[in-house]
Parts: C-alpha cells; structure tokens; sequence
C-alpha cells in the first residue's frame, strides 16, 4: 500500500493540510499561564504585535504607539507589499511613512507575487535591524498566516527543489501562453489535486503551485519512506505550541475570566520562542464594524484616484483579476472585474452595474472580516482590546504594560472585547444586517464615475 501513489499523494496533501494550513480549533481554551522567569523576561527582546479586522483602526494605533515607544513599523499586509495599491490597501501616507518608518510596504510590483515564507524571512530580518538600531518592531496587520508564521516561526517542510520549479514551469508555460486554462486544469486535476477545478479562471499562480506542491509532496513521502521517518519528523512550530495547550485544556477552568497575557498559552515556556511577543487584536462589536466597513468601501470610491483609479492601472499594465496576489485582493479583485465588464461594453456602465459591484466589494470585505475574527479567535496568544474605546486610553495601556512587562499582562475590563458575539440579540442582527450607504444611496450619486468610465474605459 506504500507504493501505490495515490495513496502517497493523498496522505501526503492530508498532513499538509492538517498540520500546516487550519486554523485552531475552537474547543481548544488555554488558561494557564507563560512559565517565564524574570531573568528570561529580560533576556528576551520584546516585539509588539497589533492585528485586527479590516477597517478595525489597528494601523493608526500602531502609528501613534510608534511614535510613543521609538518604534518603528513593519507591516504584516500581504497588499501594502505592493508599489500603486495604495487606496485598497489602506497604506500609509507619505507623510506618515516620514513621521515613522515602515518596512515591507512598496517593496513589489503588482506583477509580482509574495508568500508566506517570503514574508517570514523580511519581516523577521526587518524586525531585527529595528532591534539592533535600539528601536521598538511593532509588527501590524490582518494576515493570519503571515503573524502565525512570524511568531511561531517557519513550518520545517521539504522545499521544492530547483528541478521541481523547472519540470512545473515546462509543463504549465506553455499552456498559460496560448491561454489554454481548461486544459492546464485537468493537467493539475490528473496530477492529483482535483479542487484545481474550483480555482478562479486565470488563477495561474494558485495552479502552478497546486502542481509544485503535488510533487513536492511525493518527493517528501519518497524521503520519508527512504528513511523510514513518519511525517511527525518534519515538525511545524505552530503546533507544538498547540498540541501542548491542548494535553492541559482541562486544568484552570476557575479563572476562565481572568484575562491576562499569561492565558494565551498554555504552560509554554517563553523560551521556546524568539522573542517576547505583546500581541493585541483591536476589534469592535460586529455590527458596529460591518457599518465602518461599508463606508470605508464608498469613501475608496470617491475623488479622482480612488480604488477604480488603481484597478485601472493594473489593468492597463496587462494583469487580470484573480490572476495572481496583487489581483486576488479584495476590492481589486471586484473594481477590476467591473472595469473589464465596462471595456467590453465600449466604456459604458449602468447605474444597477455600478450598486451591484459596490454591493460585491461591500459583502467581500465584511465577509473577509469575519474570516479574521474567526482565524484571530483561535489564535489565543492575542489580548482583545474594544476599538471603540478612546485611542489615548488604548495608547496608554500598551504603552504602560510594555514597559512595566513582567512576563503576564492583565487587561482591565473596560477595555476588553470578547471574542465572541455577546448575545442573541447581537446574533440576531448581524442576520438581519442591511447595507446603508451614506454616499451612494440615489441613482445620481454615482453619476460622477459614470461619467469617468465612459470617458476612461473606451
């Protein structure tokens, strides 16, 4: 059974899949505390994690707490990597990029992709010039994946090799040049990996690694069968650190209601990561966060180079939606895919196509919002600070337990925001939640962009 390939592949996918891309499961509560002596506290730096939903308001306080501790920011944004994604992105100003520095923003171009271990490796590099520099990393933004891998470290899984990259790159580049999807599809689905047929049209990025990752994984099972090792042998940080939450979920059921920073972990010794992590996810009630990110979609839409502007651009540098990272982001994903609907109708656009893309970009982003919350709630190394809470009081609370950490941090009340929705009524809204504009409620509202893609979209 060994030998049969199918079986090989299918394992191999599975423990892929298990161990390195789902999140934690909710049924896993740890409440004991960081075993952290004071002499370990002080040997370990102390870096600063802010993440957040979309539209929580976590990159003005990282902003204002860099500029209170002598920090300096890196950002944890898998769109701000990209040079003229500025609205969607929701980047930094220039004038905020002098007040304080910021690294790993503007560094790509949007033909270009960034992943994961990419970011692993520049963030951790940028984190240490920052430290060595006698500054403050505060490391800010909404990508699960990337904090995980920032904090917990980088996954011990076999690479592809030079000779993989090459064998993918002649089997699918030809097939990508003569833009013949369907047939590079099945190619991918023979190779093993059928959810290649639920991929975006053009997501030729997602289907050339889909294929790496197939012979990566059979080259890994080869190694392991060779040397007699089982998958536990190639370990992922992210679970260790679980697993042993999860052996003492059971004990300290008592002060589930006690916050602190010590109840992210269960009985980990803090030497077992690199530095001393102060990680807080800003949020708000979600309703009251649904509304700001309705309005944050209208006001991208506003002035002369709104996010239309730079969907545009991309466009006429010859990218299509969905067809790699730049492109698969939401906001840029949707405002593309509109523009390109109103070239092929000579520049025109009615006002019910205009509503029904907002509508899209709206439902996109709250929807990605809630997959943060669900991704962040499990991620219990995080304290929930309420967004709606002044920002000075925020300010003050991290700037006063960063310096006066030893090793645990208690959360006072009135500054706490529960990770789940409190109530049945709250429940019962969300359900019942209906956009309402505050820019674009009549048909004359929109009679400004119209007016641009007629004129720009020929």
């Amino acid at each position: 059974m060994i030998n049969n390939g199918v079986y090989i592949l299918h394992t191999s996918l599975c423990f892929l899949e298990n161990h390195l891309f789902r999140p934690l499961p909710c049924s896993f509560t740890f409440r004991r505390r960081f075993l952290v002596t004071a002499s370990e506290t002080k040997k370990k730096e102390k870096v600063v994690v802010i993440s957040g939903p979309t539209g929580s308001g976590k990159s003005r306080l990282a902003l204002e707490l860099a500029k209170r501790l002598n920090g300096e920011i890196v950002s944890a944004d898998s769109v701000q990597v990209y040079r003229g994604l500025d609205v969607g992105s929701a980047k930094p100003s220039p004038n905020e990029r002098k007040e304080v520095p910021h690294h790993l923003v503007d560094i790509l171009h949007p033909c270009e992709d960034y992943s994961v271990g990419k970011f692993f490796e520049d963030a951790r590099q940028a984190t240490r010039c920052i430290l060595d520099n006698g500054r403050v990393p505060i490391v800010v933004g909404g990508t699960g994946l990337y904090l995980r891998w920032f904090i917990y470290g980088k996954p011990d899984v076999p690479k592809a090799s030079p000779e993989i990259t090459s064998e993918v790159n002649q089997e699918l580049t030809d097939l990508q040049r003569n833009g013949d999807w369907d047939r590079a599809v099945q190619l991918v689905v023979k190779a093993g990996d059928p959810k290649a047929q639920l991929l975006a049209v053009n997501n030729w990025y997602r289907l050339r690694r889909s294929l790496e990752i197939i012979k990566v994984c059979l080259q890994f099972f080869k190694i392991l069968i060779s040397s007699g090792s089982p998958p536990s042998a190639f370990p992922v940080p992210y679970d260790s650190f679980r697993e042993q939450g999860e052996c003492n979920r059971a004990e300290g059921s008592e002060s589930s209601d006690i916050n602190t920073y010590g109840d992210a972990m269960e009985e980990t010794n803090s030497s077992e990561l690199d530095y001393q992590f102060m990680c807080f996810f800003l949020s708000s009630h979600r309703l009251d966060l649904y509304k700001s990110i309705d309005y944050r979609c209208e006001d991208m839409l506003l002035g002369r180079d709104g996010i239309l502007s730079e969907a545009q651009w991309l466009l006429d540098e010859g990218l299509h939606p969905n067809s790699n990272s730049a492109t698969k982001a939401i906001g840029y994903r949707q405002a593309m895919g509109y523009l390109q609907r109103c070239r092929e109708q000579g520049g025109q656009s009615s006002v019910a196509e205009f509503y029904k893309f907002l509508f899209e970009f709206q439902k996109a982003s709250r929807n990605f919002a809630k997959r943060q919350l669900t991704w962040f709630r499990n991620e219990n190394i995080y304290q929930w600070l309420d967004a709606s809470k002044p920002l000075e009081t925020i300010l003050n609370f991290i700037n006063e337990a960063y310096h006066d950490w030893n090793g645990s941090l208690f959360v006072p009340e009135h500054l706490r925001m529960s990770r789940d929705v409190s109530d049945r009524r709250e429940a019962s809204q969300l359900k019942s939640y209906r956009t309402k504009n505050r820019h674009f409620v009549k048909g004359e509202d929109c009679s400004h962009i119209l007016n641009w893609i007629s004129k720009t979209q020929r």
